[in-house]
């Protein structure tokens, strides 16, 4: 999957890393904004015993 991504890219080889970092902290920033957040509350995970 990542090689189909990075063949996919445009550019240079150097182009081409840069672009595939910036997808991977665009993932991790929507992961730690938005799903992990959704995760913790709908889930209990961390463990509160009052979860309703």
């Amino acid at each position: 999957m990542y090689g189909w991504i990075f063949r996919h890219l445009p550019g240079n080889r150097f182009w081409q890393v840069v672009q595939s970092l910036v997808l991977v902290a665009a993932v991790v920033a929507v992961l730690f904004t938005w799903v992990f957040p959704w995760v913790a509350e709908t889930f209990n995970v961390n463990g509160d015993p009052n979860f309703d």
